[in-house]
């Protein structure tokens, strides 16, 4: 489809495509000091990506430590948007940590927050118990608490950062589907509505980035899955709430690739968020088709909680659904275009990605501008997939 008018929009020095957390707030530290147009497929607010929901985990442990690096800035800037804007961002709950000692991830992520002095609290099974007594914790787990964590609130936070963006001179173009790229030392932009220009592109797509890249003859080694995001009732209301000092929680295993993570009731009165950390293949133009590993992933939530959370009904009583835009080995993609140099890609934040949101900002507005970066940012660049890429040049 072409755009609507002929007309290019060429008083832009850079425009930001896919308005999920990571872009607006790239977009929001690039209008400081250029003028800056975010595009979104989407008319916004939407639940289409992989950045809407109330709540989301915010925590410095971390089984990389450059992550756990970088939260520490993380928690400054959320601090100072809260002040900026006014308004409660983040809620402190702290985090619960379950897994084996023998766990290699376990083991470094309790190491990762005592190098760090990260405020920290171990237990026996018998203060555990008494200090979690709606937790079943089998004989063979430890349990740490990072007493840093909580949560962050979601949809508010993202709407804060596209309001401040705003309210700095930036511009939103949503319901605008892009339809072609071309590259060059001014990169054009054609969209279902109009045709803009400007001298840098950053594209924070999510599970939609390489469908963009296409128009760049890229590809990344990207996995999108449909992650099927459920809430669980309490048999008695509060058990398990945040008013009540409920921490936040994960859960490592030994025996399944992947781990489930909690949040206390707070979104949905009387029900307690509780995922699985992986999901089903899935194109993001077909996420509510309901997978059968969809449901498996629902029965495997449901045996857990019957054992480890017996205060939960083990049916649940809400399933949502976001994407995870993956990378093979589940670390960002923060980096330059190979061909074009003012093409920026940031992507595959694997299902972890939001919390550092303000840093990853940050960095792909430093990239943006030709400036150093931040962070060493040799984990994050895609020459690390060179085997994997696929150039369509």
């Amino acid at each position: 489809m072409a755009a609507e008018s002929n007309a290019v929009y060429s008083n832009f020095d850079t425009i930001v495509l896919g308005a999920g957390i990571q872009g607006s707030f790239t977009a929001y530290h690039l209008c400081k000091n250029s003028k800056t147009v975010l595009i979104d497929q989407f008319t916004l607010p939407h639940s289409r990506g992989s950045s809407h929901g109330q709540t989301r985990v915010i925590r410095k442990s971390y089984f990389k430590d450059y992550y756990t690096q970088m939260m520490t800035e993380c928690y400054q800037l959320w601090k100072e948007l809260e002040v900026e804007a006014n308004v409660e961002l983040f809620r402190q709950t702290g985090m619960l940590v379950l897994g084996k000692e023998g766990n290699p991830e376990f083991q470094t992520m309790k190491s990762t927050l005592v190098e760090n002095e990260i405020s920290m609290e171990s237990f026996t099974s018998e203060e555990f118990s008494r200090r979690f007594p709606a937790v079943n914790l089998p004989e063979e787990l430890s349990a740490i608490f990072d007493k840093s964590a909580g949560i962050l609130y979601a949809d508010r936070a993202l709407k804060t950062v596209q309001d401040l963006f705003q309210r700095f001179g930036g511009t939103i173009c949503d319901g605008e589907k892009v339809v072609d790229i071309q590259p060059g030392s001014l990169v054009t932009v054609t969209t279902t509505a109009r045709i803009y220009r400007a001298k840098s592109l950053v594209i924070t797509a999510g599970p939609w980035t390489n469908k963009l890249l296409n128009h760049l003859r890229l590809q990344l080694p990207l996995k999108t899955l449909r992650i099927v995001v459920c809430y669980w009732k309490e048999k008695v209301p509060g058990t398990y709430g945040i008013r009540k000092s409920f921490p936040c929680f994960l859960r490592i295993f030994d025996s399944v690739e992947h781990h489930i993570y909690g949040l206390p009731s707070n979104e949905y009165p009387g029900l307690m968020k509780v995922c699985y950390h992986s999901g089903s293949d899935a194109d993001p133009d077909e996420r509510d088709i309901m997978f059968q590993d969809s449901l498996e992933d629902v029965n495997l939530l449901s045996n857990f909680l019957s054992r480890e959370f017996p205060g939960l009904d083990p049916k649940p009583a809400i399933i949502e659904s976001c994407m995870y835009t993956m990378t093979p080995d589940q670390d960002f993609i923060l980096d330059h275009h190979p061909e074009h140099n003012n093409i920026i890609i940031g992507a595959g934040f694997s299902g972890h990605g939001f919390k550092l949101a303000p840093v990853v900002g940050k960095v792909l507005c430093e990239l943006s501008a030709g400036k150093e970066p931040s962070y060493d940012l040799s984990p994050f660049k895609m020459c690390r997939f060179q085997s994997n890429l696929k150039s369509l040049l």
